[in-house]
Order: C-alpha cells, then structure tokens, then sequence
C-alpha cells in the first residue's frame, strides 16, 4: 500500500465519522447506540475480521507455523471459532469485530511508513497507535463502547465536540496526504 493511500483512507474515514456526529440526525444516534449488540453489525464487522484474519493465516508463511506443513488445519481450526463464536459468544460481538478490524488495519497502515522520518508522517502513526490501544481495550471490555456511546448521546454537545475533533483530524490526515 503506497503511503498516500494509507494515510488517505484513515483520513477520509474519519471525515466521515466527523461529519455523522456533526450532524446527530436520530437516525445516527440510533444506530451508532445499536452498533455494540448489533446482529448485523457482529456480521459484518466480526465477519469481515475472521475474513481478514483467515486470508492472513492462509498466507503466512513456514517460520510461522508452529507445528505442521500447511496453513489448512490453521486456517479450518481458525474459521471453526469464528463460526463458533457466532454461536456461543453473540454478546458485543460487533464491538469485538471492530477491534479485530482496527489491528489487522494497523499492519499495512504502519507499513506504508515505516523506515520514514519525515514530520508529516507522525499523525497517521499516532493515530494508528491510538487505535491499536483502542482496539486491545475494546476488546477486553467490550460494554465499555456501550457505556461510552450512552455518555456520547447523553447530550448532544458531546457529541459534535467528538465529531468535530474526528473531523478535524481527518482533514489533517487528508491534507497530509496529499504532501507526498
């Protein structure tokens, strides 16, 4: 990934977040409220991180297998939880999900800049180590997403001072990216 499309992407991402809470339609607030327990979120968000997360697994190679000569039993034992987790551990899954998504971005994000130095790459790498941070916290306390959206939308300035931050942010990501 080119590091004008890493730091482009995050950038136009949380423009958009930004602007959501901006706004604060009802139709936002609710939806943002539903998203810890969502089935459709859990689907989407957890599905498209056991997708991400399986392909990486099929990929990897020798030196990191522990045991074997293929990634298939990996790759089967791996999408088994997955399905099983569905199944049995339906509760913030969409949260869980969100985390699994937000590690495995932080891999090319970082990668696109690492070995660089340069003043304007420092905001896509703090912001991709807060959301690592983010991400290993969600995952552990996953209701604590829950708790915070019901401060969030408790009153409606809360929530375009987080919009505004988020979009300010991406505006510089996006400014930034254009400067390589």
């Amino acid at each position: 990934m080119s590091l004008f499309l890493a730091t482009l992407l995050p950038g136009l991402v949380l423009t958009l977040l930004g602007v959501l809470l901006l706004l604060n339609s009802p139709v936002v607030v609710s939806a943002f409220s539903a998203l810890p327990r969502s089935p459709a979120g859990a689907l989407v968000l957890f599905g498209g991180g056991v997708l991400w997360f399986l392909v990486r697994v099929a990929n990897m190679g020798a030196a990191d297998r522990i045991l074997g000569d293929s990634n298939v039993p990996w790759v089967v034992g791996f999408g088994a939880l997955g399905v099983l987790a569905f199944r049995y551990v339906p509760d913030f899954l969409a949260v869980r999900g969100l985390s699994i998504l937000l590690l495995l971005s932080a891999t090319p994000l970082l990668g696109a800049s690492f070995m660089r130095y340069e003043p304007q790459d420092y905001p896509l790498k703090v912001l991709s180590y807060l959301a690592i941070v983010l991400a290993l916290y969600l995952a552990a306390v996953p209701y604590r997403l829950r708790d915070f959206l019901q401060w969030l939308f408790a009153r409606p300035g809360r929530a375009r001072g987080l919009g505004a931050a988020l979009l300010a942010a991406g505006i510089l990501l996006n400014l930034v990216a254009f400067t390589y």
